[in-house]
């Protein structure tokens, strides 16, 4: 960053890991080719910090502090980039993800507020059901149209919705504040990282919503996770200052049939294993 105080405030990785989206808070939104770790593109088109990015395909939409999420077709030259401003917020995009087959996008606001749009860019729904902002978003891998949502501190409830229909399917009102979930790629559940006031990680079963186990470790809200490449390991990235990665999910199927009897009837490693985080960086 060229400018003292001004810092990056979102990243994410082009599915095929060649690119690197750059959100900054003086509103600029850059494109980096990963392998010759060069800046290729600069995108403007917010007024206030980039709080949240998400690609799906050329396409690659950032939400601002300014409400807006502007969508950008980075094959197109730099003044005709910005193919849509979805405006339907009215406050800060603090959680934005394109659905795995493309189709729609959710974004979740400081607002409360959750838009689904589709992929010509037009609003869906605009569902108001949590309490608090809306920055854990994350799509079902086995189910399109269904979509997993996590509110603040004054909501602390996990909603599951139908894009489609714009119902929200059953609610779990988890006690924390929730600051990020992940999907499970290998069997029917979902992992949720909290922050005040336990600062904790819970495993969930989907659709029965019975909790399988609690992962305690952070000292402050776990803000972030990532799933590994093969899908059996998360990290946790909290305000303590610290990345912790756990072994929560199950193995692959194809791990799973060459590990037979080690893991009899599958499901998450939480079923037959000890809690506790893999390793602790700070």
């Amino acid at each position: 960053m060229p400018n003292v105080g001004d810092y990056v405030s979102s990243v994410a990785w082009s599915a095929d890991g060649a690119y690197l989206a750059v959100g900054t808070s003086d509103a600029k939104v850059q494109i980096w080719d990963a392998g010759r770790a060069k800046q290729i593109r600069e995108l403007v088109g917010h007024t206030n910090r980039v709080s949240s990015l998400a690609w799906s395909g050329t396409i690659l939409s950032s939400g601002g502090r300014d409400s807006v999420i502007c969508c950008w077709d980075v094959r197109k030259r730099r003044d005709e980039a910005c193919v849509a401003r979805l405006t339907a917020h009215e406050q800060e995009i603090c959680g934005l993800k394109w659905s795995p087959c493309g189709q729609q996008l959710a974004s979740g606001g400081n607002d409360n507020a959750l838009c689904i749009w589709d992929s010509h860019f037009r609003l869906v729904h605009k569902l108001n059901a949590h309490q608090a902002a809306v920055k854990a978003v994350a799509w079902c891998p086995f189910q399109s149209n269904l979509v997993a949502t996590g509110g603040g501190t004054a909501d602390r409830c996990i909603k599951f919705w139908n894009t489609h229909t714009g119902a929200c399917l059953s609610t779990i009102d988890t006690g924390s504040q929730v600051c990020a979930l992940q999907w499970s790629r290998h069997e029917r559940e979902i992992l949720s990282s909290h922050g005040y006031s336990k600062n904790q990680l819970c495993l969930w079963k989907y659709p029965s919503l019975v909790k399988v186990g609690e992962l305690t470790g952070h000292q402050g809200r776990a803000l972030h996770m990532a799933t590994s490449p093969d899908g059996s390991s998360v990290v946790s990235a909290g305000a303590d200052e610290t990345l912790r990665f756990w072994r929560v999910f199950g193995e692959p199927p194809l791990a799973k049939d060459e590990k037979a009897g080690l893991l009899s009837g599958g499901g998450s490693l939480l079923a037959g294993a000890p809690l506790g985080g893999l390793r602790s960086i700070r």
